[in-house]
């Protein structure tokens, strides 16, 4: 096709507007391989991009989307040949490159993963990369010794995407998992995904000076943190000695007011978890591992919807007030 649909935000003024655009492949941002578009996904990234509520886009205008699967179209390298089956996440698309809510998407051959055996092109979106970066949480986690023996995971956010798939990989692996929401509805859902308990986030006890009180009960064996600010502060203090927090969102607050009291009297490791950007073999080595022996085993629950193009900028707003829950695959080509 000369020309194809995508969702593209634009700068005006002072502000972002996201709008469905025909564009062609030459307004594409440069790269080695054209796929053909099947499936993407929504992540809380991509709603701050769509939505303007967050500064994401390094460019204007770009396509969103940080996910992509599809078929090859084209390619100028050689480890990629027209009809193969490959999946994209991070790698910058969707905020420096143009991303995977468009039709078409061309890319650099290094962001390209073949699609692992025992995945489908919707299945790798369910995941995307929500589930690509739960799964670096665990192997990052495990490399520094973290065991069941240990305790109980905590997970924040855990009604998201990150969250739920976390919840999963983790009780797959051994762990039992606490899943701290501010969402108790949602119980329900989150017991059906594998966690052991859900607690009312505003039941515990985040204490009143954190400087002050630099420790406080030892309860989780580790944690999986989406929220970042006090939550993550209290986790800190609150996770018992040598376990690992994975450091993975901020959707509370990109701050962090600790004191190092923690992480020397009771060892406790601090995990940035960066999926945007990681060493390749890392990656392919994680996708085969959700095609296989991590392959989350609630994912139909997690990632119960599938909506087309032309709904995703109603689903961001969703996503921003709160209202989203698991993962929604947006279905883009045939």
């Amino acid at each position: 096709m000369s020309h194809f649909k995508a969702l593209r935000i634009h700068q005006v003024e002072k502000t972002t507007q996201a709008r469905f655009d025909s564009i062609s492949i030459d307004e594409l941002s440069a790269g080695e391989v054209v796929i053909r578009v099947a499936y993407s996904s929504l992540n809380y990234k991509d709603a701050l991009a769509i939505t303007g509520k967050g500064r994401i886009l390094r460019g204007f205008p770009k396509v969103a989307g940080i996910d992509l699967s599809g078929i090859v179209e084209s390619s100028r390298d050689a480890q990629f040949k027209a009809g193969d089956e490959v999946l994209v996440t991070g790698c910058n698309i969707g905020e420096a490159l143009d991303g995977g809510l468009a039709e078409i998407a061309r890319v650099p051959v290094s962001a390209v993963v073949p699609l692992p055996h025992g995945l489908s092109l919707a299945e790798a979106m369910a995941l995307g990369t929500a589930g690509f970066t739960a799964a670096m949480a665990l192997r990052r986690m495990l490399e520094n010794h973290q065991a069941p023996e240990m305790g109980a995971i905590a997970v924040t956010g855990p009604t998201g995407g990150v969250g739920s798939i976390a919840i999963d990989l983790f009780k797959q692996a051994g762990f039992q998992v606490a899943a701290i929401t501010g969402k108790l509805s949602a119980e329900s859902y989150l017991r059906d995904i594998g966690a052991d308990e859900v607690i009312e986030r505003q039941t515990l006890d985040f204490g009143s000076q954190p400087m002050a009180q630099p420790l406080l009960g030892a309860r989780w064996g580790g944690a999986v943190d989406n929220l970042g600010g006090e939550t993550l502060a209290y986790l800190t203090r609150t996770v018992k000695p040598w376990g690992n927090i994975a450091s993975i969102g901020l959707a509370q607050a990109p701050t962090l007011a600790t004191t190092v009291i923690p992480f020397i009297l009771r060892g406790v490791s601090l995990l940035g978890i960066h999926s945007v950007e990681c060493p390749r073999e890392w990656r392919l080595d994680l996708w085969n591992k959700l095609a296989g022996d991590w392959k989350p085993r609630h994912l139909k629950t997690i990632a119960p919807r599938e909506i087309s193009l032309e709904d995703v900028p109603a689903v961001c707003e969703e996503m921003i007030a709160g209202k989203a829950q698991g993962r929604t695959v947006v279905r883009i080509g045939s």
